[in-house]
């Protein structure tokens, strides 16, 4: 556990409603969602077709959120819906049928900033909890303490909120706690970044972000160019976040809500992410004195890590070495390759959903929620006839392998890319 001063003097111990923190990982689309569940998420949280802040995502119909809804409940998960845009006039109306529908959909909570979204969710769809967003930028307790009396049993945290600032608004506020403990961070002050709407017209605060902190830039003193043409090029974007070798740090200080950052992530991040944080977090309510972080699961974070990673602004301030200020050190080796949809005992072959190109001869590595790990090289592939294939071409082709050991419907297979 990382040494921060004073931090578990601060927090008494006492938690409120929740007596294990709860995973909540992101799901673009109803597959991520089901495979995040699947693979161990508390609770999940989606868009809608308005409202949110990733239009880019392919975001949910009411009939979507209906089948996620059900899917979460046979493993007694829930689901939220991010409503934090911060709304102009164009958008009121139609908000009030839409958060009807979202409680008619059996929706648990809306995620909102805006005032106007919040109060007229607490009025007309009064089943729907309703959790303030980090776009809030909430770092002090008496903030928390506002919201709570406002009615939210939750608020989550702004990314740049301390452990020391965590333990200080737990000790005043008995209130849900939801903070980022996985994934992307904003190079500026999170939720107050306004370089997309300079450069495309894309409202970052209104879903559109294009993420300018990432492209690439030539950079010049008044008119002179300061590197020359064949010089990488110059980037600003922050290394992503990854708390997995704190969790311990993490519970102890009393936030309610571990949340992964991502619904424009693939299905294998999704899938990856998940089921590490699951591990841990598992471990360690089993027994904290004896809990000890395994190397697997921060190897399997490497394999779906997109960027760098650090603690963000847990234990200090992040500096310059916390940036990507030029070319990246590419850290996910490994590629999504398929996912098992049946698997036949006796002839211990499994039918496979092609997601990337994969070939015999080749290493494969299956995974899998309930203890599938295992490394193979493929003999062999045939389409469900039973006809040779000389590789898995083509995007959702079926394809049947024989496997070294059972996997189950809804493991996963990857491959290691070529250095």
């Amino acid at each position: 556990m990382q040494e921060v001063t004073g931090l578990l003097a601060i927090y008494t111990g006492k938690r409120h409603r929740l007596s294990k923190p709860e995973l909540l990982a992101p799901a673009g689309n109803l597959e991520k969602l089901k495979f995040a569940v699947h693979y161990g998420a508390d609770a999940v949280y989606i868009g809608g077709q308005k409202y949110g802040l990733r239009s880019n995502a392919d975001n949910f119909s009411f009939e979507e959120m209906k089948e996620g809804v059900e899917f979460a409940k046979r493993y007694g998960a829930k689901v939220f819906v991010a409503t934090n845009i911060y709304a102009h006039n164009e958008d009121i109306e139609g908000l009030e049928e839409y958060l009807r529908n979202l409680q008619e959909a059996g929706i648990a909570a809306v995620i909102a900033a805006d005032p106007l979204i919040i109060e007229t969710a607490q009025r007309v769809a009064p089943k729907l909890e309703v959790h303030i967003s980090t776009q809030q930028s909430i770092l002090n307790w008496q903030t928390v303490q506002f919201w709570k009396e406002e009615g939210s049993p939750r608020v989550v945290l702004a990314r740049e909120a301390s452990l020391k600032e965590i333990a200080e608004i737990k000790a005043h506020v008995d209130i849900e706690l939801e903070a980022f403990i996985h994934g992307a961070m904003c190079s500026s002050f999170s939720g107050r970044c306004v370089l997309s709407n300079h450069f495309t017209d894309r409202d970052s605060n209104r879903g559109g972000c294009c993420q300018s902190c990432r492209w690439k830039y030539d950079l010049y003193d008044q008119e002179a160019q300061l590197f020359a043409d064949e010089d990488e090029k110059f980037t600003m974007g922050s290394k992503d976040l990854c708390m997995l070798e704190h969790i311990p740090d993490m519970i102890e200080v009393g936030v309610d809500s571990f949340k992964i950052e991502g619904r424009m992530k693939s299905l294998h991040y999704v899938a990856t992410v998940v089921h590490a944080y699951r591990q841990a977090i598992d471990a360690y309510m089993e027994n904290p004195d004896t809990y000890e972080l395994k190397q697997e699961w921060l190897d399997d974070i490497q394999k779906a890590a997109n960027r760098p990673l650090n603690t963000g602004f847990f234990y200090d301030t992040p500096g310059a070495e916390d940036h990507i200020f030029g070319p990246e050190d590419k850290a996910a080796p490994y590629d999504f390759a398929g996912v098992v949809l049946a698997y036949d005992e006796e002839r211990r072959e499994a039918v496979i959903e092609q997601r990337n190109h994969f070939k015999p001869g080749q290493e494969v590595e299956f995974f899998g929620p309930d203890g599938t790990t295992f490394k193979q090289v493929i003999e062999r592939i045939t389409d469900e006839q039973g006809t040779e294939l000389d590789a898995a071409r083509h995007p959702l082709q079926r394809v049947v392998i024989r496997t070294e050991q059972a996997v189950k419907q809804m493991d996963m297979m990857r491959k290691r890319l070529r250095s």
